[in-house]
């Protein structure tokens, strides 16, 4: 593709991106093709499901009244074969064609030439674009790679406006209902009905919610405080630099005070509070409006002011935000949305208030939704096309089940959902028998069930519910609700709270596991690609002080009690954990010295989440004392699937043979060395999957104390036997969904039909 091309297509993004409509975004396209491509006609048609018909959208060259009005069934034309073959149709001489079809309501002549692009979103068809020519000719490859980027832009576009909840493009808007559904990822099961609460990011505009004024002389003031605060700065920061910078590099905070001139800015924001805006919102629709204008002149020098200008109302944001702590406010049925929830943002809030939890981003096993699951949180999360600054108290049922999401429901719907509420109370009712039992198979195998922490209510629920020991302690939660390295005491005494809840029963701690999903708010970490980065022991061994004030504070901490077991994360290669093991003796010897007090060597054992670990088990057997599995990530780097990445979350699965199969030989080789192998990643949380962790011999499962209950229910109702040939049949198939059906269908057909997540419950109107 040319340059000339690129900065075409660059621009035509730019209209379509700055455009208020998905009708003027179709007119941008058709418009600016036409004329970038030198074409006699270009059309947009747009597939409407309900009725299986391509519908004419949007033309240059056809006769404009048949925008609307014009449609072909997906099986007529060369727009339909588009369409069902989902690819490219380049034809020179289009009416020679089979399924050429002449539409004479159109206006057009016959035209010979034809290239058809599909805009496709998610695998889905979503329409057609249509270039066509008098001249009988084939399109190049430049034109069909330049449609092809354009369709994939637009394609978002589209699905947008068809998921926003007051737009239709089929219907006029005043026959639209209200109720509106949503699919995303299932993170956390259950269900919730309740209102939008928006977590939106501190001075983020694009973030801001619509929301309506609730008293608009309040909001004015909050305005006027703010723009007083944003001179005071902005003046402040042009005495500080009239010493380091020249007059004219200084001119740009002469022009921010311009701009913040009562009779600029402030005068647009204030007619937008006065319209009924809230004064966030009121901000960040005048800095886009600007921003439109802007980004559509030819002038790089004014393009380029696009940054100032988001600047300027970012700090306007910010000082408004400040005096506003609503967006904080929950109630008990309240249901937390946002684009990104992070786990420290989430933890940060009374939990106990949060009816569920939906993101438009990240995936089913991402941090935070590893905490919300602990937490007992219904969570969805990667709602792509959720439009969360329009959502504002609206009501909403989540089904963390399906992964689905209801905006402004029916009655009927409501009604259907609070009984399946009932029920799932009282199939908790019916699980807390579970909490005095012990994980024993009819046939008389135990198995041990041990507890995911990382918060105290971890600990709590875990002791109440049975847990037989701390199998992962995520010691990065601590560091994640501070707001600087927590030191040395602060540590130990958290720690120890860990250690001494669980006296006589083993805690295994992990080392600090901060890198990818996992951020803390004082040292982020930006990476290109962080799930391959600088995580787990790579960031630790980089930073020795900080690893040996860990260990030292774990030492420290299990003084008397003796059940400190330290797990390192993210190890891919011999020589890590050697140089990990002489930090820790070294570390041992000295708190033993400095405390003049004995310290029972603590067990150390290596997490295996990177696949190199499974072909070296003979290596490190030698070095240490057991294995602990990281299914979730073991999942993403065998599968090469981004786990918080809701577009590729349909790869991600336990149940992938290749994961079973690796699971099966590293527990073999594990046992052949005398080493304990436990698991603690999700996979052991799931009813299912756990009965083929107990057959293929793992020496513990570890989960989420929400999941203990359900997991030793079926575990006291499936006999080894039964296990062992679920295994066997699973291990033979080559389809996850397939293993997935036969798990489902044993428990259904053997009376654990309520550990199934059944899409079968599912509310139809």
């Amino acid at each position: 593709m040319s340059n000339m091309q690129l900065d075409t297509l660059r621009r035509i993004v730019q209209e379509i991106n700055t455009s208020v409509s998905l009708h003027e975004s179709l007119e941008i396209m058709v418009n600016q093709v036409s004329e970038a491509m030198h074409v006699d006609v270009c059309s947009i048609y747009l597939l409407d499901e309900r009725n299986q018909r391509f519908v004419l959208m949007a033309t240059k060259g056809l006769n404009p009244n048949a925008v609307g009005n014009v449609s072909l069934h997906t099986s007529e034309g060369l727009v339909g074969l588009v369409g069902q073959r989902e690819e490219i149709v380049n034809l020179d001489n289009a009416p020679k064609h089979e399924r050429f079809l002449y539409l004479p309501e159109t206006g057009e002549e016959i035209y010979n030439s034809f290239l058809g692009v599909p805009v496709m979103y998610r695998r889905k068809v979503m329409g057609v674009l249509v270039v066509q020519n008098k001249e009988p000719q084939d399109f190049s490859e430049a034109a069909e790679s330049f449609l092809v980027t354009l369709c994939a832009q637009l394609s978002g576009v589209i699905a947008h406006a068809h998921a926003v909840g007051n737009i239709d493009v089929f219907r006029k808007p005043n026959s639209l209902p209200t109720y509106k559904t949503f699919q995303g990822v299932s993170g956390s099961g259950g269900i919730a009905i309740g209102r939008a609460i928006i977590l939106y990011p501190p001075a983020d505009l694009a973030a801001v919610p619509d929301r309506e004024a609730d008293d608009i002389s309040e909001e004015l003031q909050l305005l006027d405080h703010a723009i007083a605060s944003v001179r005071d700065e902005i003046q402040s920061l042009d005495d500080k630099m009239q010493d380091a910078l020249m007059a004219e590099e200084r001119a740009l905070f002469s022009v921010f005070l311009r701009m913040l001139d009562e009779n600029a800015l402030p005068s647009e924001i204030k007619t937008e509070i006065r319209d009924g805006h809230w004064a966030q919102g009121a901000v960040r629709i005048v800095i886009d409006k600007h921003i439109a204008l802007f980004a559509q002149m030819e002038d790089d020098y004014l393009r380029e002011r696009v940054s100032d200008l988001k600047d300027l109302g970012r700090r306007i944001l910010a000082y408004l935000q400040e005096a506003d702590s609503s967006h904080r406010e929950l109630t008990d049925e309240s249901i937390l949305i946002g684009d990104e929830i992070s786990t420290a943002a989430l933890v940060e809030l009374p939990v106990d208030k949060i009816a569920a939890i939906v993101t438009t981003e990240g995936a089913m096993n991402s941090h935070m939704v590893i905490v919300a699951r602990a937490l007992g949180i219904p969570t969805v999360v990667g709602v792509t096309e959720l439009p969360v600054s329009t959502l504002d108290d609206v009501e909403m049922i989540v089904d963390a089940h399906q992964g689905r999401v209801f905006i402004n429901p029916p009655r009927r719907m409501r009604t259907r959902y609070k009984e399946i509420q009932k029920e799932e109370e009282q199939i908790a009712k019916d699980l807390k028998q579970y909490e005095t039992k012990d994980a024993i198979t009819p046939d008389g195998v135990a198995v041990k069930l041990y507890v995911n922490t990382g918060l105290m209510i971890d600990v709590v629920r875990g002791v109440q519910r049975g847990a037989k020991g701390v199998g992962l302690y995520r010691s990065e939660i601590p560091f994640m609700l501070r707001e600087r390295f927590p030191g040395e005491e602060e540590q130990r005494a958290i720690y120890r709270q860990q250690l001494s809840h669980f006296a006589n029963k083993p805690v295994v701690m992990r080392t600090l596991d901060i890198g990818a999903d996992k951020d803390l708010p004082y040292f982020s970490i930006e990476e290109e690609n962080s799930a391959l980065g600088w995580r787990g022991i790579r960031f630790t061994l980089d930073h020795p002080e900080i690893f040996s004030s860990q260990i030292r504070a774990m030492l420290k901490a299990s003084i008397g009690l003796n059940n400190l077991h330290i797990l390192l994360p993210m190890v891919t290669s011999v020589s890590e954990v050697e140089e990990a093991l002489y930090l820790l003796e070294r570390d041992w010897v000295a708190v033993q010295e400095e405390e003049q007090v004995k310290i029972t060597k603590p067990k150390i054992g290596i997490m295996v989440e990177v696949p190199s670990v499974l072909l070296q088990i003979d290596e490190f057997a030698p070095l240490v004392d057991f294995f602990s599995v990281g299914s979730n990530d073991l999942t993403q780097y065998l599968l090469a699937v981004d786990r918080n990445n809701p577009r590729v979350a349909n790869v991600y699965s336990h149940s992938h043979p290749a994961v079973l199969r690796a699971l099966t030989r590293l527990v073999q080789e594990c046992h052949k060395y005398d080493k304990p192998v436990s698991i603690c990643g999700e996979m052991a949380g799931d009813p299912l999957t756990a009965i083929l962790l107990m057959a293929m011999g793992f020496n513990t499962l570890s989960m989420s104390s929400s999941n203990i209950l359900r997991v030793r229910k079926a575990i006291c109702h499936v006999p080894m036997p039964d296990a062992k040939v679920l295994l066997d049949q699973s291990l033979q198939m080559n389809n996850p969904l397939m293993v997935k059906s036969l798990l489902e269908y044993y428990f259904k057909t053997h009376g654990l039909g309520d550990m199934v997540k059944n899409s079968s419950r599912a509310v139809s109107l």
